[in-house]
């Protein structure tokens, strides 16, 4: 993944996400759910029920990113 700025941390919400939810209601779940600032340079992770694909937050500094990975293979469950 190509990125404008090197993330000092991820965070991985382990609860399900509705995967309809834009940046608008992913960047409310950073906020209010985990209390952490959407404008820091951290990764926030989110899956789906099946857990087969995931949603990927971040602040570049100029604007919030949404990432989509569809159809990942888990090695390990979470």
């Amino acid at each position: 993944m190509q990125m404008f700025v090197e993330p000092s941390c991820i965070y991985l919400h382990r609860d399900i996400v509705d995967f309809r939810k834009s940046i608008n209601g992913l960047s409310l779940i950073v906020e209010q759910e985990l209390a952490m600032n959407i404008y820091s340079s951290a990764l926030f992770v989110f899956c789906n029920k099946q857990r087969d694909k995931l949603k990927i937050l971040y602040w570049d500094r100029t604007v919030v990113q949404a990432i989509r990975k569809a159809k990942i293979k888990m090695t390990k469950t979470w």
